[in-house]
C-alpha cells in the first residue's frame, strides 16, 4: 500500500467531495499553471492568498550583520525568496559576485529559478531533490567551501545545526523578515482543502483565527516541516505532498480529488 493510500485509509471518515480550495500562495501569473489545469479539469473553484508578506531588509540593516558576501565561495538556497534578496543586496552593496561561486540549491526548481540572475553551468550547481536532508547530503562533499546560507527570520535549524556541528565554515545572513499576513476578509469564509506550504503559513492560520475550527476542512501541507506544523497545532494532515507518485501540491490534490470525488 502506498503512502498515499494509507493516508486515505486514515482518514476515510474525513473523505468528502471536493468542490473549494485556497492555496495559500499568490496566483499564478501564467494561465497554463498546473492549478489552472486542475479547477478546469475537475471542475473546481480554486482560490489564492498570500498567507504570509515577505519584508526585505534594506542594506543598512544587512550591512550590521557584518556577513561580506564576497568573503565566501558557495551559498546555500531554500529558495526563491532567498535567491531574489540575496542577489537584490549584492547589487545594492556593489559586490561582484564571483564567477567560479558554487550554489547548493535544495530543489530543482530553485536552481532553474537562478537563471534569472546568473548563467548556469552544471559544474557551479548543486541540487537537492526536495528535503533539507537531501541537501545535507551533497554538501558532506564540499567541507573546503565556505558557504553563506542566505535565508528569512524565520527558518529550521537543519541546515544551520548540520554546519556547525560538522566544523564547516559558513555564515548566516538574514536578508528578508517573513510576516503574518492580514487574513482578516476570509473570516467566515470556508473552503474544503486550504494548501500549505510552509509552518509560517500554519502560523498565520492561527495567529489570525485563533478560534480556527478544522471541522470538514481538509489540510494539504507540501514538505515534512510543513506537515509537522500541521501536526504540531493539533489539526489534521489530509493531504501530504510530495510523495513518489505525485511529486507536486498539484499531483498530491488531484490524486486527493480523484478519489473524494469518485472521479
Amino acid at each position: 500500500m502506498s503512502a498515499t493510500e494509507k493516508m486515505l485509509v486514515r482518514n476515510k471518515e474525513r473523505m468528502k467531495e471536493v468542490k473549494s480550495i485556497l492555496v495559500s500562495q499568490p496566483e499564478p501569473s501564467n494561465p497554463n499553471s498546473p492549478y489552472h489545469k486542475l479547477a478546469e479539469k475537475y471542475n473546481l473553484k480554486i482560490d489564492f492568498r498570500k498567507f504570509i508578506e515577505i519584508d526585505p531588509l534594506d542594506i543598512k540593516e544587512f550591512r550590521k550583520q557584518k556577513v561580506n558576501i564576497a568573503d565566501h565561495t558557495a551559498v546555500i538556497f531554500t529558495s526563491r525568496n532567498a535567491i531574489d534578496h540575496f542577489f537584490r543586496l549584492a547589487q545594492e552593496s556593489k559586490i561582484e559576485i564571483p564567477a567560479d561561486m558554487k550554489y547548493f540549491c535544495i530543489s530543482e526548481t530553485t536552481a532553474n529559478y537562478l537563471q534569472k540572475y546568473i548563467i548556469i553551468r552544471k559544474r557551479r550547481i548543486f541540487t537537492g531533490e526536495r528535503t533539507a536532508s537531501d541537501l545535507l547530503r551533497i554538501i558532506k562533499k564540499h567541507k573546503d567551501e565556505k558557504f553563506i546560507f542566505p535565508c528569512s527570520n524565520i527558518r529550521t535549524d537543519d541546515i544551520p545545526n548540520f554546519l556547525n556541528q560538522n566544523n564547516y565554515d559558513w555564515s548566516e545572513a538574514t536578508i528578508y523578515r517573513t510576516v503574518v499576513a492580514d487574513l482578516s476578509d476570509l473570516d467566515n469564509v470556508t473552503y474544503d482543502i486550504i494548501a500549505f506550504f510552509s509552518p509560517s503559513g500554519i502560523e498565520s492560520l492561527l495567529q489570525n483565527f485563533p478560534e480556527f475550527k478544522q471541522n470538514n476542512t481538509r489540510i494539504a501541507a507540501f514538505g515534512p516541516t510543513t506537515s509537522k506544523a500541521v501536526k504540531d497545532a493539533g489539526l489534521v494532515l489530509d493531504i501530504q505532498a510530495p510523495l513518489p507518485n505525485a511529486p507536486s501540491m498539484t499531483g498530491a490534490l488531484e490524486v486527493y480529488v480523484k478519489e473524494t470525488n469518485n472521479l
